[in-house]
């Protein structure tokens, strides 16, 4: 089969969306399919067997674009959807594969070109675009509207999270197979070498609260800054606790915003921000932590990162909130109400039980083993894959690399198709 992925962003770079699309990209190129994915000029270059890369070649000036609705970002859809109409015209792929905005393409391209498409759902356009602009919030019925239409249209929609799939099976989407975040840790079993706390300049014993990732304010971060600040995390093992936030990028002055906030609350010295770091290496990180935070305040998908958190076998603290609760359980992994006294305490209770974080590390480990390791999503993606080749009357491919073992993930709820 040939495909062509439409994604625009930067790829390869360590973040959510590109992260997905690589995985994607090396769970079709081991199917033996013939791939053509068409992204943006910056980032770095990955290379599978049958996958090609196609760039734009616009201005220097669009190298860099971040997530998110700009002015910058439509600059460059405007070259990358030039690239897609040249591509799908002179290859006539059997499908598109698009993700993002860049499923609108999609749908010209389907009405033009008679190009079947899947709908790779990594977040809601609609609910970003008014989370993002609140001017945009008028508006919210007509992109309501668009992304159904969207939906509809598809072959195929491949979301992200159970949230998401109720979104596409109630805008009356064909079929629905859920491609859940992975974790890729190199090395969950990575011991501590105390590097982390001789970067910070803190005593080796230091209890570390990590957060990792970017610095948006729907990341939380505020949260677990006032979290700190709280008087249950003044006492006993917790008061000598730091939190150290790893990662960067937000909006400009996130972090100055963020450190001036500690800083009038009275924990200016307990509230670190490390800097980014190389994801490939993030078992590096994960590590050192005494327990792992994912203080996420708004959105509908699960966090990519709360899934190398569970694999690292360390225990994990989230919010509780559809956006972890979804597919995130108490039996594995510490749910607090997404306030900072309750969030506060929470921490502070893991700080302080040794046997807890024990229990709900080695359960969270055994969860994404079952279920988000890189052979879970090989499996979802060939089912997704096999059932759009049946639909379009083409033969399966000779694969490149082995099918997994196809016994289906224990609590992983069944692709959906419409009636």
């Amino acid at each position: 089969m040939r495909i062509l992925v439409l994604a625009p962003h930067n790829f390869y770079v360590d973040r959510g969306t590109p992260i997905d699309v690589d995985l994607l990209l090396r769970a079709l190129s081991n199917r033996g399919e013939e791939v053509h994915a068409a992204v943006y000029d910056g980032g770095e270059e990955r290379v599978y067997p049958g996958v090609t890369v196609h760039r734009p070649g616009g201005p220097a000036a669009l190298r860099e674009v971040g997530p998110g609705f700009s002015a910058k970002k439509l600059r460059a859809d405007r070259h990358h959807f030039a690239l897609g109409r040249r591509l799908a015209r002179k290859l006539r792929p059997d499908v598109v594969h698009a993700g993002e905005e860049a499923v609108f393409l999609a749908g010209w391209l389907r009405r033009r070109l008679g190009l079947p498409y899947v709908y790779d759902m990594d977040s809601s356009i609609a609910q970003q675009l008014v989370e993002k602009k609140r001017a945009l919030r008028p508006l919210s019925p007509l992109f309501d509207g668009l992304e159904a239409r969207a939906i509809r249209g598809a072959l195929a929609c491949a979301p992200v999270c159970p949230a998401l799939a109720d979104l596409a099976v109630a805008a009356g989407a064909q079929h629905v197979e859920t491609l859940h975040d992975v974790s890729q840790l190199a090395e969950p079993d990575r011991p501590a070498t105390g590097w982390l706390h001789g970067r910070l300049g803190l005593p080796a014993s230091t209890p570390l609260a990590v957060y990792v990732g970017n610095l948006e304010a729907y990341q939380g971060v505020g949260l677990l800054v006032e979290a700190m600040a709280t008087p249950t995390m003044a006492a006993g093992v917790a008061g000598d606790a730091v939190a150290v936030v790893v990662g960067g990028g937000g909006e400009p002055g996130a972090r100055a915003t963020l450190e001036a906030r500690a800083a009038a609350l009275g924990v200016g010295g307990r509230v670190r921000f490390a800097g980014p770091h190389p994801a490939d290496r993030l078992d590096e990180v994960l590590a050192e932590a005494t327990v792992l935070v994912a203080p996420r305040t708004r959105g509908i998908n699960t966090p990519q990162k709360v899934f190398p958190y569970l694999h690292s076998g360390k225990a994990v603290l989230v919010t509780d909130l559809p956006t972890h609760s979804q597919r995130l359980g108490p039996s594995f992994c510490r749910l607090a109400a997404p306030e900072p006294v309750a969030f506060g305490a929470a921490l502070a209770g893991l700080l302080g039980d040794p046997d807890t974080r024990a229990r709900l590390g080695a359960a969270g480990r055994a969860f994404v083993l079952a279920e988000h390791t890189f052979k879970a999503h090989q499996r979802r993606v060939d089912r997704l894959y096999d059932r759009v080749a049946a639909a379009l009357g083409l033969e399966p491919p000779a694969r490149r690399v082995p099918a997994p073992d196809p016994a289906p993930d224990p609590a992983e709820a069944p692709s959906r198709t419409a009636a």
